[in-house]
């Protein structure tokens, strides 16, 4: 019906396993960006967890109306109004301590993949997480068959998009001044990665 909040399952499944992680690792973080905020289901669920951060949503234009609808249901002072992001155009002029995103890399080209890694340094301060949930590959091998369901699946609905590498993930990380300092193994056969960007390699002491 009009004006009813967008809703995913799978979001609902996984926020308390992700914010175990995000506890851990954005204790001493103040301003994240969340690239593809999808439903805002997330967002919502963790700024309530976190008042300590500022939790900035994003997505492409077509999915604001709905995350604001749950941003503004939820009356949080610490999630402010979602801005529109295409990771291959323009990104917020603001800088973050930390980076979240959930479930993205998959759907986006492996072209798109480039171009996030390559805007990232542009909008993090020098000492900024990333912090990447979803399904990876490992030494070019799926860890389940249902995550090879799930690949075929993505690849049939839109042949740009699949389940990535790790190691091909990692590098690009690397490539931009982010080294690894965890790898967590998920429910439902998936991971989160947690890089942390090398000090003197942000635009912000």
């Amino acid at each position: 019906m009009a004006g009813a909040k967008p809703y995913s399952e799978a979001c609902e499944r996984n926020r308390a396993p992700i914010l175990d992680v995000l506890r851990e690792h954005f204790t001493d973080r103040r301003h994240v960006l969340e690239i593809g905020s999808g439903t805002g289901q997330h967002a919502v669920h963790f700024a309530a967890a976190l008042p300590h951060l500022i939790w900035q949503t994003s997505d492409l234009e077509p999915s604001l109306p709905g995350i604001r609808l749950w941003s503004v249901e939820s009356g949080l002072r610490n999630l402010p109004d979602p801005i529109a992001l295409d990771v291959t155009g323009f990104w917020p002029k603001a800088h973050f301590d930390a980076v979240f995103t959930a479930n993205t890399l998959h759907i986006m080209s492996w072209p798109d993949v480039h171009a996030l890694f390559a805007a990232l340094p542009g909008a993090l301060t020098a000492d900024a997480l990333l912090a990447v949930y979803g399904p990876f590959n490992y030494d070019g091998r799926f860890t389940s068959p249902s995550n090879a369901s799930f690949d075929a699946w993505l690849k049939q609905r839109s042949p740009h998009s699949g389940i990535r590498d790790f190691a091909e993930v990692d590098g690009l990380a690397r490539s931009v001044g982010f080294t690894l300092v965890e790898d967590l193994p998920m429910p439902a056969n998936n991971r989160m990665l947690v890089w942390r960007r090398a000090a003197g390699q942000g635009d912000e002491p």
